[in-house]
Formats: structure tokens, sequence, C-alpha cells
């Protein structure tokens, strides 16, 4: 099993995180098709061996995974070990629902007073 490290450094990289958007939008991808993607849609222009060190480190972190079949090598996006990540941080970006229920913070809105706090008067000074 990849550890989550692996997982980020695997997403770290600008040109592994187009892969994986490209292989989300068409999976069973060549490393052919991938590397034409790149570089019709992204303006991105390395090499094929540099995408093929890409597409190798996405697949040790579990994000990629490859078949031959014949001449060819098609490669398909797996986002399940992504789950991984929310596990190790279950909670996190809940942070002000946690607040709100102790009457710290809350909404965002302006035009919402929070909990505990005095209304604005309204009209003119007395």
């Amino acid at each position: 099993m990849v550890d989550v490290e692996e997982l980020l450094k695997a997403l770290a990289d600008p040109t592994r995180a187009v892969i994986l958007d490209e292989l989300v939008e068409h999976t069973g991808q060549t490393l052919f098709e991938i590397c034409n993607r790149l570089s019709s849609r992204h303006g991105i222009n390395p090499s094929r061996q540099a995408i093929s060190q890409h597409l190798q480190v996405l697949e040790a972190a579990g994000l990629v995974r490859s078949e031959r079949s014949g001449r060819y090598k098609f490669h398909y996006v797996d986002t399940a070990p992504l789950l991984r990540i929310t596990e190790r941080w279950p909670n996190a970006g809940r942070q002000d629902s946690t607040r709100e229920a102790d009457g710290i913070g809350g909404t965002t809105d302006p035009g919402v007073p929070r909990a505990g706090a005095l209304p604005a008067s309204k009209g003119k000074k007395p």
C-alpha cells in the first residue's frame, strides 16, 4: 500500500497533475496520445521519455495503472488511492461547523450577525 506522503509527492508536480486531468477526461490512453494531448491542449512539450517517467511515478503511487495490448501500452487513471488523503485528515475543512456549534464564528455572510453579537441599530442616531 502506498503511503500518503508518496501520493502527495506524485501530485505535487504540475505536469503529473495535468496528466491525471487528461486521464480522468479520457482514460486508457497510450503514451503517444498523452503526449499529443499535453502538447495541443496545454502547451506542454516535454520528451516522451519525460512523460514516461511521470507516468512511472504516478503508477508507483497507485494513481495510474497500465496494460499492454500488443504493441501498445494503455494508461488508466485510478483515483481510489486519493481517499487515503481524506482518511488521514478526516475533519479538515470542517472547522467552521465545529466553531459554529461552539458559538464561535459561524457564517461569513456580512448581513447575518454571528451568534451572541448584538444587532446594529438602524436609522438615526439618538
